[in-house]
């Protein structure tokens, strides 16, 4: 009973939400999918209708309650959702137009597994602002489904598989090399800014003494 209270309370949220979606989602492109789906799912849930959701949480359950603690600070969670009767109803170009708004140095890629044998695909992307991730884009294909997850607002990426199976979130795990992974490329992007930053500065200075010693010159001259 309490698990038909939770969708019920996720159904209502996200129909409720959908007007308000702010999200980098092509419209085109889910039309088109959608057109081809058995199947299609969406949750559509913006800060108010995540809190209103989140209430249908039990507390009791850890599970439940540790999603209720990940999504308090959350702006948003965008589930989208096609399921297909067949192979090959979508291509590389409807992955490659997910993908294209997820650019570095703002995103970074730190899962990306594809199994040719299941034909099973997961990407991860996070984004980082400062030393805060602030947002999170899975994009998860198999040979007869698709999945487009787009969290917005604060969260840790040992947290995404606490949030799988919870509205609508696939489950994905997070291992500690993928994390070193962000690392690794945070402490390379930093070590570049901070190169950059030495060379602008050595540029400075030296404009500064030439222009000095031109002052000199004009002076002597005089």
């Amino acid at each position: 009973m309490k698990r038909i209270l939770i969708m019920a309370a996720l159904c209502l949220a996200a129909a409720a939400g959908a007007a308000a979606q702010t999200q980098d989602w092509s419209a085109a492109l889910a039309a088109k999918l959608e057109s081809k789906a058995s199947k299609t799912v969406d949750v559509n849930l913006d800060q108010s209708m995540l809190k209103f959701a989140a209430q249908f949480l039990d507390q009791k359950d850890p599970d439940q309650a540790e999603a209720k603690r990940i999504v308090a600070n959350m702006q948003g969670i965008y589930v989208h959702n096609f399921e297909f009767e067949k192979d090959g109803q979508y291509t590389e170009e409807d992955l490659a137009m997910l993908r294209a708004p997820l650019k570095e140095p703002t995103w970074s890629r730190i899962v990306n597994v594809k199994s040719k044998e299941e034909g099973e695909n997961v990407e991860v992307y996070f984004k980082k602002e400062g030393a805060k991730f602030t947002g999170l884009v899975v994009i998860a294909t198999e040979k007869t489904s698709l999945t487009f997850v787009n969290i917005m607002g604060p969260i840790d990426p040992a947290d995404l598989a606490k949030l799988g199976g919870q509205f609508g979130i696939p489950d994905v795990e997070i291992t500690p090399d993928d994390k070193d992974k962000v690392k690794m490329k945070d402490k390379a992007k930093d070590k570049v800014d901070k190169e950059k930053s030495k060379d602008e500065t050595k540029d400075q200075s030296e404009d500064k003494a030439k222009d000095t010693n031109d002052d000199d010159s004009k002076g002597g001259d005089l």
